[in-house]
């Protein structure tokens, strides 16, 4: 007879009577004796005491290695939310990358040797409530001024989706970013509210978290006009849901904005070290 899992494809799983929580222990300690990390100080936080992105300029690094690095961080994403935007990040220029994004990557590992053993706690709960957070930043790319879009989704207040990805196309205002933002964000839901259906479980109205006034003005007005004409077609099927009542958007301060859900605070946080 089994009994409870415990490991289960390098997750070292622990249930109590409390809750359950996942880890990558094991796979860290093996990342940081195969790139030789343990014998480097350990740094508070991932990102470098300039809070800006490594630069294209320098001295050209070896790009299998760069690029094995990337992958087996890409791996710890799924138990370590709190590192994907700055891997992701970084894995835009696998193609020549330079020192200081290799120096950016070790960062990310002497972060892990200080935290081996953080990773995600599910408490035991009453209820299955729904929510979404959405978050963006602004032209925060150097090289194209893009916008990275950030989001996640709780179900019984746990933490079970989560994204950082840049926008395909520069955006004209914040406002316009973060509708789109909330956008993508209400197609993940639209995908959790089908899969929970099977479960007999019924969401009528899902609230989705944002921090701005403008974007979710726009979602609640119905009338395209000279500042939203523009938009892309796919992402105004948003405003259809919230006019039957699947959804609704609400105003949440930046400062108590999810942190998972924020690209942009990465960049802005300060050095500890």
């Amino acid at each position: 007879m089994m009994g409870a899992l415990t490991y289960f494809f390098g997750f070292q799983i622990r249930q109590s009577e409390r809750g359950i929580s996942i880890n990558e222990l094991k796979y860290v300690k093996d990342l940081l004796k195969k790139y030789d990390i343990n014998g480097s100080s350990v740094k508070t936080l991932m990102v470098p005491p300039n809070n800006s992105e490594p630069g294209l300029n320098g001295k050209a690094v070896n790009e299998t290695q760069f690029r094995g690095m990337i992958g087996s961080l890409m791996h710890l994403t799924a138990s370590r939310p709190n590192i994907q935007f700055l891997i992701c990040l970084c894995a835009r220029y696998q193609v020549n990358p330079k020192e200081s994004y290799i120096i950016t990557i070790k960062r990310i590992f002497k972060y892990l040797k200080g935290t081996p053993s953080l990773g995600l706690w599910y408490p035991k709960c009453l209820g299955f409530y729904l929510k979404r957070y959405s978050d963006s930043d602004y032209a925060g790319c150097n090289m194209d001024i893009k916008s990275t879009l950030g989001a996640c989704q709780l179900l019984r207040g746990n933490l079970i989706c989560w994204s950082a990805k840049k926008q395909q196309y520069v955006a004209k205002s914040s406002g316009e970013v973060e509708y789109v933002a909330a956008a993508r964000c209400y197609a993940n839901i639209l995908w959790m509210k089908s899969q929970l259906t099977d479960y007999d479980i019924i969401y009528e109205k899902v609230p989705i978290f944002c921090d701005n006034i403008s974007a979710i003005a726009i979602s609640n007005n119905l009338v395209l006009h000279s500042r939203t004409k523009h938009i892309d077609t796919r992402y105004h099927f948003i405003r259809d849901h919230i006019l039957k009542g699947d959804i609704e958007l609400h105003f949440i301060p930046t400062q108590i904005n999810l942190l998972i859900s924020s690209p942009s605070l990465w960049m802005s946080q300060r050095s500890k070290d």
